[in-house]
């Protein structure tokens, strides 16, 4: 069983700066992938960036490539995403999510554990 709990989120202007942490419970953590997703008003949830087990590879959203970066620290059981360069597109709920095997997925429904998330606001 995983805990997840996000913190960080705030309110920003354009071209600001946020770092989202998820704090995971559970002595297994640093064998789940890990993912990051968002949810806007009225949209579906969707993927922004993930992470393997050992944090040797990543993957991103086109719309985040180049201004987010995702990255763990095992020894803090916590996953970050570094949001820079933040636009009013990225105004969203972020959650953390884990989920059993060796790679990550883009698809939430392969996400078992999540978090409750923090709401990150970007204005222009």
């Amino acid at each position: 069983q995983v805990q997840l709990v996000e913190s960080g989120g705030g309110s920003v202007q354009t071209g600001g700066s946020l770092r989202l942490s998820c704090a995971a419970s559970g002595r297994l953590f640093s064998r789940y992938p890990m993912g990051w997703f968002r949810q806007a008003p009225g949209k579906e949830r969707e993927f922004v960036a993930a992470i393997s087990w050992n944090g040797g590879s990543t993957d991103y959203a086109d719309s985040v490539k180049g201004r987010f970066t995702i990255s763990r620290d095992h020894a803090k059981n916590t996953v970050y995403l570094q949001m820079n360069t933040l636009k009013p597109e990225d105004t969203a709920v972020y959650y953390c999510a884990a989920r059993y095997g060796i790679t990550w997925s883009r698809r939430s429904n392969e996400y078992p554990y999540w978090g409750q998330g923090t709401q990150v606001t970007v204005s222009s």
